[in-house]
């Protein structure tokens, strides 16, 4: 459902961006958190991170349950941005990424009411045609759809979206 990246790309990039997320909530500039993610391809994966990525992921969550995380500025992906906002940049990264994983391989994914909600904020358009680079153009959903599927459109994916049939 994410079309620049195959699951193991998605897999980098969620390597990446739980360790650039948790050292933006730390206040702790570096490598992780001045680098565009876009600014180059996805390196190889990580041979350890089915172990890395969930002991990042609690790092993650660790970091932002401080409440000076939420303070002040901070920096991912190379922009400086209030705490606040990284935060909440963050959940949806990991909400929508954390949907297009669980798509792409066939499992269910369900997130929180809260988190979806907070998600659906951030990417609400001013501009419905969606912002290149950012989120694509929003894909409409029924009226009455589930909130994830919502913040799914939001982002610029088809909520039905399923991988396409192999042999």
């Amino acid at each position: 459902p994410c079309p620049e990246y195959a699951v193991r790309d998605l897999l980098q990039h969620l390597v990446g961006l739980t360790a650039a997320f948790r050292d933006a909530a730390r206040k702790k500039p570096g490598p992780a958190t001045s680098t565009d993610p876009g600014s180059a391809p996805p390196g190889p994966l990580a041979e350890d991170w089915r172990s890395l990525l969930p002991r990042q992921l609690g790092d993650l969550v660790t970091a932002w349950h401080r409440p000076e995380a939420w303070e002040g500025t901070t920096m991912a992906g190379g922009v400086t941005l209030p705490g606040q906002v990284a935060g909440v940049v963050a959940l949806n990264e990991l909400v929508i990424h954390g949907w297009d994983l669980a798509r792409a391989t066939g499992q269910e994914y369900t997130a929180d009411e809260e988190s979806v909600r907070a998600c659906i904020e951030l990417m609400a358009p001013s501009d419905p045609s969606g912002t290149e680079g950012l989120f694509g153009p929003v894909v409409e959903v029924p009226d009455g759809a589930p909130a994830l599927d919502r913040a799914v459109g939001l982002s610029g994916r088809s909520p039905s979206w399923t991988p396409p049939a192999t042999g």
